[in-house]
């Protein structure tokens, strides 16, 4: 049957689905090192924002990296397109009023001025804050030690350059908290942008 209206029903379903949402969508983004604790972080928040009753969606590295974003290496053209890339569907995400958290190394400057650019007043900027050494002695994965041994090419923090971003929303000093006590932390500073009619 011909639709009358001649309504888009995928727009018409985003639609009703947006108007059902009582929070405003805003897109968190944690960088830093590898092992700083951004994803440990993301899942705690992601987790309190479900339990009371907030739609968030996660979008981490490793995962978009295994497939969206698989065709591209650590070099420095790829890892820009790698941050457009999260911050596009971060943007499809907050303008139907879902919470994206993302967390991703984000290792330089224009790296995040990109993605603020992108999402706009929408963009909450998280520094996950730890130490070179620290992060190593995390090194769960082994990333470091290979890195180290010029197994890996491109590794942020010591083959390729991280500049710190002390100026970003939050900063959370991972090396003297808690990661549980980050996410809190974390978790509290932005509710209120999630609650608000305005950002």
């Amino acid at each position: 049957m011909q639709n009358e209206l001649n309504i888009d029903p995928f727009l018409s379903a985003s639609v009703s689905a947006t108007s059902l949402l009582k929070q405003e969508g805003v897109v968190i983004w944690l960088l830093g090192l590898s092992g700083a604790g951004k994803s440990t972080i993301a899942t705690i928040v992601e987790q309190k924002l479900r339990a009371n009753g907030y739609l968030s969606v996660l979008l981490d590295g490793d995962n978009l990296r295994s497939g969206i974003n698989r065709d591209l290496s650590f070099n420095p053209a790829d890892r820009y397109e790698n941050i457009r890339r999260v911050a596009e569907i971060a943007k499809i995400l907050v303008s139907n009023n879902i919470i994206a958290i993302c967390s991703f190394i984000t290792p330089l400057r224009e790296h995040r001025e990109l993605a603020k650019k992108i999402l706009n007043h929408r963009y909450f900027e998280v520094f996950v804050d730890c130490p070179l050494d620290i992060c190593e002695q995390r090194d769960v994965k082994g990333l470091y030690k290979k890195a180290r041994n010029e197994s890996i090419s491109n590794f942020t923090g010591i083959s390729s350059e991280f500049e710190r971003a002390d100026d970003a929303n939050l900063v959370l000093p991972t090396s003297m908290q808690t990661q549980e006590q980050s996410a809190e932390l974390l978790y509290n500073t932005v509710l209120p942008r999630i609650r608000s009619n305005t950002i």
